[in-house]
């Protein structure tokens, strides 16, 4: 067949393939990385979408609107990224339907040929690795610690590549949990600006931190305003169903990425985008942080309480102060993907590492999701991990 000179289409996600598997409530679930619906504020949000569809206002909220967003939304997620540390003009926002959109856009504005290199962490997000192929990117894996992406070695791979453009998640990163100090965010924002590239820091989790003092945003750094598309979402503190979304970048870019939006779906959902200003604008937004954070703070301590008894000998895994996952590893020369039905078997979920990675897999490593499940079910799934685990490693 003759090629068609498109990139080819990505692999579907084992994440979103394993939570058709989990859907059955006997299944204890590490493997999502969801929020946990019972936090979800299901009475205010209902209000708050009665509120805006009641009256004549009800029929502008169902109408087609403007790209760049709602200009309530915009005003409240520009508090949101002051909670942050960035100091943002509503102007500076885009709003998009969910982080991962704001992905896609940026890709499409930034990629300019089929194979560009862009360098990730390794191992990296999951979705965004998808997004990066279906743009036809070649994504490159930079050497990372337990204290993430080493500043050195993403120097050398700028240096080796040619990559323009960097996409790291700096705080509670997805698959790892890992966050960069201050120390590292100076000499990643150093790199960044010597080389010229492009930063995009997707932040989703940075708000859920239950320990220790926050990180400053990389793009609130000296000199790094102009070089960096901060994205971030509700999905993760409000719901992830609204599909809402932001972007914030320079101007110049900023007014390209409105117009792919026009091309990709004209605007996010008119009444979504609603019904979420609003709930920010009445909810109060501190005092849901604090329930989550508490929440995912016991969940997370379940999970680390029991995780090195279920674990086989000469297993490791790390402790994050936040976000929604813990990194394993099995033993050297143990295939964590191998093994995964005889966790399924035993209802019981995690998703294998190797997935994770633009390049060679390590396929001993395992994403543990603390977010969805109480502390006493996470109690029971790490039972049954510690059974489908048996004699893993024994020599």
């Amino acid at each position: 067949m003759a090629s068609t000179g498109r990139p080819p289409a990505p692999a579907s996600s084992p994440v979103r393939d394993l939570l058709a598997l989990t859907r059955r409530p006997e299944v204890i679930s590490f493997a999502g990385g969801l929020p946990a619906p019972d936090l979800i504020d299901v009475p205010g949000l209902r209000a708050s979408f009665a509120a805006v569809l009641a009256g004549d206002a009800g029929e502008g909220r169902l109408q087609y609107s403007t790209t760049e967003g709602d200009p309530d939304l915009r005003h409240a997620v520009i508090g949101i990224e002051a909670r942050r540390g960035l100091d943002r003009d509503p102007d500076d926002v885009l709003i998009t339907t969910g982080s991962q959109q704001a992905l896609g856009l940026v890709a499409h504005a930034l990629l300019t040929s089929t194979g560009a290199p862009v360098l990730v962490e390794e191992p990296s997000y999951l979705a965004a690795l998808q997004v990066l192929r279906l743009h036809g990117a070649a994504p490159v894996g930079v050497e990372c610690d337990g204290g993430g992406i080493d500043p050195e070695a993403l120097d050398r791979a700028a240096a080796a590549s040619g990559a323009e453009v960097v996409y790291l998640v700096p705080t509670f990163q997805n698959p790892t949990g890992r966050t960069l100090s201050a120390e590292r965010r100076e000499a990643v924002a150093e790199v960044v600006r010597r080389r010229g590239l492009w930063l995009v820091e997707d932040d989703p989790y940075g708000q859920l931190r239950f320990r220790g003092a926050p990180q400053p945003p990389l793009a609130s750094l000296p000199g790094m305003d102009e070089r960096t598309i901060a994205i971030s979402s509700l999905s993760k503190i409000v719901a992830p169903g609204l599909r809402i979304g932001w972007l914030t970048a320079p101007a110049e870019l900023r007014a390209r990425l409105v117009v792919v939006k026009q091309a990709a779906d004209l605007h996010t959902s008119t009444v979504d985008q609603a019904a979420a200003a609003h709930w920010l604008g009445e909810a109060d937004l501190d005092a849901h942080l604090a329930r989550l954070r508490a929440a995912y703070a016991e969940r997370h301590d379940a999970l680390l309480a029991g995780l090195p008894a279920a674990l086989p000998p000469g297993a490791s895994h790390n402790d994050p102060d936040g976000g929604m996952f813990c990194w394993a590893r099995l033993p050297d020369g143990v295939d964590s993907g191998a093994l995964l039905q005889r966790a399924l078997d035993r209802d019981v979920a995690y998703v294998p590492g190797a997935a994770f990675f633009a390049g060679e897999p390590d396929r001993a490593a395992l994403r543990l999701s603390y977010s969805t499940e109480t502390p006493a079910r996470i109690a029971a799934g790490l039972e049954r991990l510690a059974d489908a685990w048996a004699g893993v490693g024994a020599q």
